[in-house]
């Protein structure tokens, strides 16, 4: 049964995210991700103005007359989304929490791919596998996804992405698109990363609060680590402890951006203070171009 807390909250994230799909997003999924390639469908006969590549030899051999081969293409596509439940999603300053602004892009995801008739799955996961939705197609599917990752409560606080995309990995026997949705706070994943996207399309999706950039200028703050319950006692008016933070997470930011890079892997930087339909639309446009 669910809660009228959790009932109100899936029927904004559904309010909010029908109107940018079907408004904003409209195609811009589909010419994003166009399929996985073309499929035989028939041979006719060749007309003038048909590509001359497309000639079927053998056919034409057979029967004297030139034919070609015609292809539709393959539209389908599987999406998986993993979604990053741990403790450090649980910190927000803004408006919303960053596990709440990753339900929301889920949520945008899941519904332009089943506007599409593509199939989407679930992977939630801390540092360990907490929850799995094999991939289908529908909208009561999708419903079902999002009512998950909004009600969910992780049964453990850390981090294991490795862990994660070993799982993926093992249950995806197709090739995929995966969002894999976190703040990336984590260690020792590169390398499942880079395995599973010469797989898959891994796209990482990378969801920060501003907090988590810059420190403010308030005196003494104690800051906590939600995943292991460390805390530290700092004066948010030293100098030399504010430019220290800024270095600090300037250079983690650049360090993974240059490893998705590296492992050619695109990604998406979203921060809470800001919409996030902006960079999940540069990100389509990019795509595309590409196409």
């Amino acid at each position: 049964m669910l809660s009228s807390e959790i009932i109100k909250k899936i029927s904004s994230i559904h309010i909010r995210t029908n109107y940018l799909v079907n408004d904003i997003l409209a195609g811009e999924y589909e010419s994003a991700f166009r399929g996985r390639g073309m499929e035989f469908e028939e041979v006719r006969e060749y007309t003038p103005g048909d590509d001359v590549r497309t000639i079927d030899w053998n056919v034409t051999a057979r029967t004297g007359h030139p034919y070609v081969k015609v292809f539709t293409e393959e539209r389908e596509l599987t999406i998986m989304l993993m979604i990053d439940v741990s403790s450090s999603g649980q910190f927000g300053t803004v408006k919303e929490l960053k596990n709440e602004v990753a339900a929301e892009v889920a949520a945008i995801l899941a519904f332009s791919a089943i506007k599409n008739n593509d199939k989407v799955g679930l992977i939630i996961f801390s540092e360990r596998i907490e929850k799995y939705i094999p991939p289908k197609k529908g909208r009561s599917h999708v419903w079902r996804v999002i009512r998950e990752i909004v009600q969910f409560r992780p049964k453990k606080s850390a981090t294991d992405i490795g862990a994660s995309l070993k799982f993926f990995n093992k249950v995806t026997k197709r090739r995929c698109v995966c969002f894999l949705i976190s703040d990336f706070l984590a260690e020792d994943y590169e390398k499942t990363l880079f395995i599973a996207n010469k797989k898959h399309d891994v796209i990482a999706v990378t969801i920060t609060d501003p907090r988590e950039m810059k420190l403010p200028n308030i005196g003494f703050i104690e800051l906590e680590d939600a995943e292991t319950g460390e805390a530290i006692l700092i004066d948010t008016y030293d100098k030399n402890i504010t430019r220290g933070f800024d270095v600090l997470t300037r250079k983690r930011a650049i360090e993974r951006k240059n490893s998705f890079r590296s492992m050619d892997i695109d990604s998406i930087d979203i921060v809470t203070d800001r919409s996030y339909i902006q960079p999940i639309m540069r990100f389509f446009k990019m795509r595309e171009k590409r196409m």
